[in-house]
């Protein structure tokens, strides 16, 4: 969902420089590529295991760039481009859709609903409930027993590094669909097929 449907990536970054840093970490905008596709509680663990802080407790700061991730999303968030007519092309070849995210559900609830694409998934699911987060496969899995299909009769479309290795452990195809940061990164080749945007999805690579 994040950087793929829509552009929240800059959102998290936006908040969680804020976030972390009303407890006193400061972190760049590449600190925050570092754990792109994490939960946010095993984000705000990694950090706080790195740099500790004694002013708030971890969930409150969890909560907060949530809070914050959120009210932006609200706000300024738009669908990617190819995203409206990528649904509509699965939906033409009887594919069968499944949002699986590390988000939490009340900002997946955010995002179908600012764009308007409530109704277009059979399934909507968070890693929240499973025990691991991407890189595990779990949450992609699960997805794919909700749809009820075969994990390798499935196909991900992921953003990010901890995504694509997810799918892959999860044995389903990969397109990444990076954005523009990452697209030349070496790491990508470990998916089936890397493309630039969602406006390069076409019914070859579906059968493919």
């Amino acid at each position: 969902m994040d950087g793929l449907m829509i552009d929240s990536e800059p959102f998290w970054r936006r908040a969680e420089i804020q976030g972390f840093g009303e407890v006193g970490i400061t972190l760049t905008e590449d600190d925050c590529r570092e754990t792109m596709g994490y939960r946010l509680d095993e984000v705000v663990e990694l950090w706080y295991t790195r740099q500790p802080w004694h002013s708030k407790s971890k969930k409150e700061v969890e909560n907060r760039i949530l809070e914050l991730v959120i009210d932006l999303v609200r706000k300024e968030g738009e669908p990617l481009p190819g995203l409206l007519n990528s649904i509509d092309l699965f939906k033409s070849h009887g594919v069968k859709l499944a949002l699986a995210s590390s988000s939490p559900m009340n900002l997946i609830n955010a995002v179908l609903d600012r764009l308007k694409i409530r109704g277009e998934f059979e399934v909507v699911h968070s890693a929240e409930f499973e025990e691991w987060g991407k890189p595990h496969p779990a949450v992609f899995i699960s997805a794919a027993k909700k749809l009820d299909v075969a994990p390798q009769n499935c196909l991900v479309l992921e953003d990010s590094f901890h995504g694509l290795i997810a799918g892959l452990a999860a044995k389903m195809r990969v397109v990444a669909v990076p954005d523009s940061h990452w697209y030349t990164n070496e790491k990508l080749k470990a998916a089936d097929l890397v493309l630039k945007s969602l406006t390069e999805l076409s019914p070859s690579v579906l059968m493919s």
